[in-house]
């Protein structure tokens, strides 16, 4: 019997949450699999040498081969499953005190918990915080100055900062999902990697904004931006 012997390498990875901006820790254990396609030696020589026969045998072997890695392999959720809200009675006020560490990476000493706090109209105790990581979904910001504060990987969907002023702010990676934004002001901001699906972007100002190519275009995506905003950014 003739085999033809296919070997794969399995990745399989195990997450660990272990932050208030879930931070993942994989492992990889290699799992060898093994396919085997064979064809019986009493096949004349016609056959196997037949251009026909090779390719059914060459496509049931592809078949055999797609199968067994998907049976292998565990499919990972590509949703984002977020910490349990803390209890800890002042977390909403470690905002006013921010990280101390890792500012530009999204470490941090002890994780920030901001979700559901509402800072509007603050206009003192945010302006230049480190708040990297930072939980902020369905938290209101409106009309706060956060000028010159450090938002790097922070998770921020569905939080509202209607009018908030992010002027000379770093806000690196963060994920604006379904957050309001209207009024809000990204003057001379650092929007590298920050992401605005399903955002409102209704009279932003985007003046002076330093933003790459590629976060660009799929900012200028977002038909709630008006004309001046889109000119600001340089929107085609």
């Amino acid at each position: 019997m003739a085999t033809l012997s296919i070997s794969l390498q399995q990745r399989a990875f195990s997450f660990r949450n272990s932050s208030a901006k879930p931070k993942y820790a994989a492992s990889l254990h290699q799992l060898p699999t093994q396919i085997r396609c064979s064809s019986a030696t009493d096949v004349s020589k016609f056959e196997e040498s037949s251009s026909q026969f090779k390719e059914l045998r060459n496509v049931a072997c592809g078949i055999l081969a797609v199968w067994a890695v998907s049976a292998a392999s565990p499919v990972i959720a590509a949703t984002q499953r977020l910490p349990p809200l803390s209890t800890e009675p002042n977390r909403c006020e470690r905002a006013f005190v921010g990280n101390t560490i890792g500012q530009a990476n999204g470490v941090y000493d002890k994780p920030l918990d901001l979700r559901f706090c509402d800072y509007t109209n603050e206009k003192s105790n945010l302006k230049g915080k480190s708040l990297a990581a930072a939980l902020m979904s369905e938290a209101k910001f409106d009309g706060a100055d956060m000028t010159e504060v450090i938002m790097s990987k922070a998770y921020a969907v569905g939080a509202s900062f209607k009018g908030t002023n992010f002027s000379n702010a770093v806000l690196d990676r963060v994920n604006f999902g379904k957050a309001n934004l209207q009024g809000a002001v990204f003057r001379n901001t650092v929007l590298s990697g920050s992401t605005f699906d399903d955002a409102q972007l209704q009279d932003v100002d985007f003046e002076d904004t330093i933003i790459g190519y590629i976060d660009l275009q799929k900012l200028c995506v977002n038909k709630t931006i008006n004309e001046e905003g889109r000119a600001n950014l340089g929107c085609r």
